[in-house]
């Protein structure tokens, strides 16, 4: 991967630049195997498409962090990616939470 995010939660949490402004944000299950969290692109003029706009809602965070983000490696001197236990079944949780309340929303303005 690219690189290793910032801040609590998201520290856990690794980027690779695809194509363009486009990016993937994984989680590492273990040291063996990652979930594919996030794809989208990076926007900053347009928050509804931003990618790490919708990380941090995604996380919990209300106010994205408005200092420059640093980017340290995604995985350590040794070549392990971070992992922390049941992050991955945190996260996909609350993708479903949101899901469900897009949808209920969605319903209410049809």
């Amino acid at each position: 991967m690219g690189y290793r995010l910032t801040g609590d939660i998201v520290e856990w949490l690794c980027v690779k630049h695809l194509m363009g402004s486009l990016r993937v944000v994984i989680v590492f299950d273990d040291p063996c195997q990652a979930t594919i969290l996030l794809i989208g692109p990076h926007d900053n003029s347009d928050p509804g498409l931003d990618v790490y706009t919708a990380l941090y809602g995604l996380v919990g965070v209300e106010t994205i962090p408005a200092e420059k983000r640093t980017k340290p490696a995604c995985c350590d001197k040794q070549g392990n990616p971070p992992f922390s236990e049941g992050l991955t079944d945190i996260l996909l949780d609350n993708v479903r939470t949101l899901a469900k309340s897009q949808q209920r929303r969605k319903g209410r303005r049809d």
